[in-house]
């Protein structure tokens, strides 16, 4: 049986907060007094102007609750029910429009309690508005329901004074067993969430996350749900306990429920028809329309969410597309795309700048005796059409999978490989440095259109777009070890002594057959163990030009990092040699966080310093953020040149003339290389026949894709080669001038 209250409706309107949560002098509007940032001074009706209000057919409980500002106009009130203490500011003969959207300035056919409102708003049809804020020149039109409770926490995972545990809103991310839930909050960042749900055996650190959340937000009942200046809702059934920013725009939501929308002039929200969202945070300038259903979640700055995406359980990073696709669990750096109506994402970590296409899906259900495991895809994670893997699995950066069945847990640590299925065979292939070899293209551009596209509202937190960075480079430090490695291990097997070696007598054989480019390699195959959790042999292929063009690419990423330090800082050699002898160049180890790379010892003296106190509020771990942020482009170039000495196995502090010149040259043949490679792999759009084939002449083909030579990228890449190869000329003039 439903449990209804009968109360007299004289109570309608008050008692919002029970009388022991009101502090001793105050009274229940003490809250709604802070929220009301207004400016504008109330006052009593007039005898003259409640006449003109009951004329309109309006009513009230009493009419000395209903306060208004000097510039308030009685003829633009009617058929209103009001109850409880009702503000109402400056209303003038106008008309707002927005979108052809045109409502005339007042409060027209509507049920109010106890709310305030700003200067000229436009409210026709709400049916049920209660509790509510509403700032300057918004327009509201045809609502069914919209309230605010006084436990209201606006998305927030916090407990109000007198709630159970039991209450507490969290979102479980990465792991569908809830062992790396985190609790959400208003400013929440990928690399909060990060931190929090990684570091799980540190009850220390898990503690003090709870206690910086607890501590952000207000925990007496009685705050009033807001919705800011200039912003319009129409035609929506359901808004309860919604904070709404400036200048946002809802129309046709289904319900809206426990939420903090966030929204500004430079920022502005829109969320559209059909859509559901319940116990969530929307940052500035997302969107999100056309059927969404989106439950416990934390969307960043200038993400969208549309057709019918489902997302459930999960942070959603910023700069980021799901379209139709359902993503339960997960915990998703920024740039992600994800379209088609049967993609899924389930319990993963994604580190951004991926692209999950249609038929994937990641994260197969319920594989073992508990609910499922884990996946961790690296930067550029790109599986292919209708890829299916299983838990637990793990991928370095710039991963990208063949169409198949991965129906064993991967660990993949050699970055920009292909990996597919040799049916035929029964074997796992990896092909290491396939982006370099075939899609320097879109590897090159992607790295342009994420910065292009990255419009964050506030960039706390300094994300790092570019494929040659400190965790791809020492991704591929490791997969040249491993080649090495493998390769010796693979010519030794295959002899006639079938003699046993250790790890590095292997790698020592290996490296010799690598850099001497011996043919022998060609004879080999190479099999490698701990990829795969299955019997089937794992083979890498075309790995002695994988090999080199790793080598290459850490060369180049070293080599032209350490030019550009020293143009910058004007050095002759001499100079370069004696600052870089007091450097401590040491290739050290990175994590991404959040999308910002930082040093592995640096996130372990932040811990240290959350331990300590220092460091006591999530204010603080952003400006931790920041400050790393700034330090970051200094750190990477040291990083750099600290990989270009272990690389070349010699001390920068002894490097001669001719080795910086040869430096130079090498690094203008690695550029034009590169932007060779982009123009060879986007020339075959043009070229292979099979591509062709749809347009009957050269000028459809035009018409439909672009002339080649008109490519806008194409053109910037080889007007940069031009500009690089003369900063190397002057560079080279300059530092052998002394």
């Amino acid at each position: 049986m439903n449990l209804i209250k009968k109360t007299p409706l004289s109570g309608l309107g008050y008692g919002f907060i029970t009388e022991e949560f009101i502090p001793k002098g105050k009274d229940e509007y003490h809250l709604r007094n802070i929220q009301n940032r207004s400016g504008i001074n109330y006052r009593n009706l007039t005898a003259f102007e409640i006449e003109v209000l009951v004329k309109n057919g309006n009513t009230t409980d009493n009419w000395n609750n209903i306060l208004v500002s000097d510039a308030f106009n009685p003829d633009l009130v009617k058929s209103c029910k009001f109850y409880g203490l009702v503000r109402i500011g400056k209303l003038e003969p106008y008309f707002l429009e927005y979108n052809d959207l045109k409502v005339a300035v007042g409060l027209y056919n509507s049920t109010i309690i106890s709310c305030d409102f700003g200067d000229n708003v436009a409210m026709d049809h709400i049916n049920y508005l209660s509790h509510y804020i509403i700032g300057n020149e918004v327009i509201m039109v045809q609502i069914d329901e919209m309230k605010t409770t006084a436990n209201a926490k606006f998305g927030n995972g916090i407990l109000k004074d007198g709630e159970s545990e039991s209450s507490r809103i969290w979102l479980e991310i990465c792991n569908e067993n809830g062992g790396r839930k985190v609790i959400p909050f208003n400013g929440m960042l990928p690399g909060d969430a990060w931190l929090w749900s990684k570091y799980r055996d540190d009850k220390v650190l898990l503690d003090k996350f709870i206690e910086f959340t607890e501590t952000e937000y207000k925990t007496e009942p009685g705050y009033y749900g807001k919705v800011g200046d200039r912003t319009v809702i129409k035609n929506t059934n359901i808004i309860n306990d919604v904070w709404v920013g400036s200048d946002a725009y809802i129309k046709g939501a289904n319900k809206l429920k426990n939420l903090t929308i966030k929204s500004s002039p430079k920022g502005k929200t829109q969320i559209g028809e059909g859509c559901e969202l319940v116990n969530g945070i929307v940052d500035f300038g997302c969107r999100i329309f056309y059927g969404v259903k989106a439950v416990r979640f934390v969307i960043a700055s200038n993400s969208q969410l549309k057709y019918g995406a489902r997302l459930i359980n999960s942070y959603l990073g910023s700069n980021t597309t799901i379209s139709c696709c359902e993503v339960l669990n997960s915990l998703i750096f920024a740039a992600h795309e994800q379209h088609h109506n049967n993609s899924f994402l389930c319990a993963a970590l994604v580190l951004g700048q991926s692209n999950i296409p249609a038929g994937a899906t990641i994260g197969s259900n319920h594989n073992s005796r508990g609910a499922d495991g884990e996946i961790i895809a690296g930067r550029g994670f790109w599986p292919g059409l209708c890829v299916s893997l299983k838990h637990n699995s793990k991928f370095a950066n710039f991963t990208i999978l063949a169409k198949g069945d991965y129906n064993y847990e991967l660990n993949i640590p050699i970055p920009f490989s292909l990996i597919s299925v040799d049916e035929e065979h029964n074997s796992l292939i990896i092909m290491p440095a396939y982006w370099f070899m075939y899609n320097m293209y879109a590897l090159q551009r992607n790295t342009f259109k994420y910065i292009e596209r990255d419009n964050r509202y506030e960039k706390i937190q300094k994300v790092e777009y570019d494929y040659l960075a400190p965790d791809t480079v020492n991704e591929m430090f490791f997969s040249i070890t491993l080649f090495e490695k493998l390769v010796g291990k693979s010519y030794i097997e295959k002899s006639i002594s079938q003699k046993k070696l250790s790890d590095r007598e292997y790698a020592n054989i290996g490296r010799k057959l690598l850099s001497d480019r011996n043919e022998v390699i060609n004879g080999l195959e190479i099999k490698v163990e701990g990829i795969e959790n299955a019997k089937r042999p794992v083979k890498i292929i075309k790995i002695q030009k994988a090999y080199d063009l790793f080598k290459s690419m850490i060369k180049f990423y070293g080599i032209t990092h350490l030019l550009s330090y020293t143009s910058q800082n004007n050095f002759s050699l001499q100079e370069l040699i004696e600052d870089l002898s007091v450097k401590k160049l040491e290739r050290d180890n990175w994590i991404n966080v959040g999308g910002q790379l930082i040093p592995e010892l640096t996130v372990l003296k932040l811990k240290r310093k959350i331990y300590s106190g220092r460091i006591n509020s999530w204010d603080d771990i952003h400006g931790f953020y920041t400050e790393e942020g700034e330090k970051y482009d200094q750190q990477k170039v040291m990083h750099a040149i600290s990989s270009l000495q272990e690389l070349e196995g010699i001390s920068l502090r002894d490097i001669s003339k001719e080795r910086f010149i040869n430096w130079i040259k090498e690094s203008k043949s690695t550029k034009k290389w590169m932007v060779d490679s982009i123009e060879s792999s986007r020339k075959k759009d043009y070229t292979n026949p099979f591509r062709r084939m749809m347009y009957d002449t050269q000028e459809e083909l035009d018409q439909v894709i672009g002339k080649f030579e008109d490519n806008l990228f194409i053109k910037s890449q080889k007007k940069e080669l031009k500009a690089f190869n003369k900063l190397m000329k002057d560079l080279e003039k300059d530092l052998f001038s002394l």
